[in-house]
């Protein structure tokens, strides 16, 4: 009897976290959100940043005077990639290269992040349904930036 109860709760918990992956695997769906038809290419300042799970928000400000929030990788890529909470501060002009969501709102999905120094890094997530333009050299069949890039 004490053994069917451990069985029943042990099962009763890996459901459950099956059910967790597999819809935290559906919101990763960059088809379902942002238009691979409406790139954006957004210039500004930084007003805002969310270092939160499963994707960092950029928020900024353009040149035209519209507020956007623009969606990153996981904290932990844009880390990797070199964005980090003390290069991407308040008041640091951004130019972003992306895709804008389906509902037209001025919210977009990150594909390049350039820094007013030149340098650019890559912020999207490959592999989730986004644009595959060969700007990531981690997909497949994309070349290397050309030197000085």
């Amino acid at each position: 009897m004490r053994l069917m109860r451990t069985v029943s709760i042990v099962m009763a918990g890996a459901a459950l976290l099956l059910a967790g992956s597999v819809q935290l695997l559906a919101h990763h769906a960059f088809g379902a959100e942002f238009d691979a038809n409406r790139p954006v290419l957004l210039k500004g300042k930084v007003t805002k940043v969310e270092w939160v799970n499963p994707h960092a928000w950029i928020h900024l400000k353009t040149e035209a005077g519209e507020e956007w929030m623009v969606e990153g990788g996981t904290p932990n890529t844009l880390l990797r990639r070199g964005i980090t909470r003390d290069s991407l501060t308040v008041g640091t002009e951004i130019v972003v290269d992306g895709y804008q969501s389906k509902d037209r709102s001025n919210r977009a999905n990150g594909r390049d992040l350039t820094f007013p120094d030149g340098r650019k890094l890559f912020m999207g997530s490959s592999g989730t349904g986004a644009p595959v333009d060969g700007k990531d050299a981690t997909e497949p069949g994309a070349k290397p930036p050309a030197p000085g890039r």
